[in-house]
């Protein structure tokens, strides 16, 4: 069997932050509304303040204003708070994200709720989240959509297929199971009270695998010519190279990758899968946002000069 298709999510991605900016230029020259995206940041997560730099770089790159708050770990939760009202009454930010995880003395739950469901770009307010499982236009979670976005751009029409997401956590597997199901998919939703995790693999079409194990997916559980996503992202540590008798980190998946390759039709790699896709559809749903509370329609992609 010929081995698999790397799925490359900085090219697809790549392709969607071309057409953002595009439609983004087009809604700057023809009704004036310039896309503005505030990111809040509480302490000095190192994680968090590289993934928010990339964010804000994304950002100015596609034509949208980025608005960065960065506050101290201390910050109280009702200080934070009253910062997300104030975005929410600032007509030139269309949408709001707080980078995740929040310090322990903050109730996440209880601060994402106080960002206007109109300005959710994150897609985590319960209104956004009732809308999504009802089939009603939405500002859906980041990463799922990316995931969605690379199956279609990989296998193109998705009725039919017999989905199996691993993993049910609020941000990736309980929404993407949904958007599936939308898609006209058959999907199954595994966590870790599934019995006999290895016979769902065997039947599935399409894997989505967001568990957060190094390498837990065996390439003997796959389907032979199904499509691999793997959201995870784990660092493990491995031998030096020869010579050296330490360990360095290495950053893996949780799909054995050279197994896979010999069985799937398709699947994305660890780095540069899913990861970019998730910043490219967050700008996507400020440019949707941008529109919604504009009361116009997603402008197309011809800018006049």
């Amino acid at each position: 069997m010929t081995r698999a298709r790397i799925i490359d999510g900085k090219a697809i991605a790549a392709k969607i932050r071309n057409h953002i900016a595009l439609k983004t230029a087009t809604l700057a020259q023809k009704h004036g509304i310039t896309p503005g995206l505030a990111v809040i940041l509480v302490g000095e997560n190192m994680a968090s303040q590289t993934y928010v730099r990339n964010k804000a770089r994304a950002t100015t790159a596609v034509g949208m204003e980025s608005f960065g708050h960065l506050l101290p770990e201390e910050t109280t939760q009702e200080n934070l708070i009253a910062l997300v009202h104030k975005l929410n009454a600032d007509a030139r930010v269309h949408g709001i994200l707080v980078q995740l995880p929040l310090p322990g003395h903050m109730n996440e739950a209880a601060v994402l709720a106080e960002v206007t469901p109109e300005k959710d770009v994150d897609g985590f307010h319960f209104a956004n989240v009732g809308k999504l499982v009802l089939g009603l236009p939405c500002l859906p979670p980041c990463t799922p959509s990316g995931i969605l976005a690379l199956l279609k751009e990989t296998l193109g029409n998705l009725d039919g297929l017999r989905a199996l997401v691993i993993g049910r956590s609020n941000i990736v597997g309980k929404p993407l199971s949904i958007m599936l199901t939308n898609e006209n998919c058959t999907v199954t939703l595994a966590h870790s009270k599934t019995r006999n995790i290895a016979a769902e693999c065997a039947r599935a079409d399409i894997i989505v695998s967001a568990v957060g194990k190094p390498e837990f997916l065996r390439g003997e559980w796959i389907k032979p010519g199904a499509t691999v996503i793997d959201v995870g992202i784990n660092h493990v540590l491995v031998p030096e190279d020869a010579g050296g008798d330490g360990e360095k980190k290495k950053l893996v998946g949780d799909v054995c990758f050279n197994e896979a390759l010999d069985v799937a039709k398709a699947i994305t790699p660890v780095p540069g899968g899913v990861g970019p896709m998730t910043i490219a559809m967050l700008l996507e749903n400020t440019l949707k946002a941008a529109c919604m509370q504009a009361g116009i329609s997603l402008p197309e992609e011809d800018p006049q000069p």
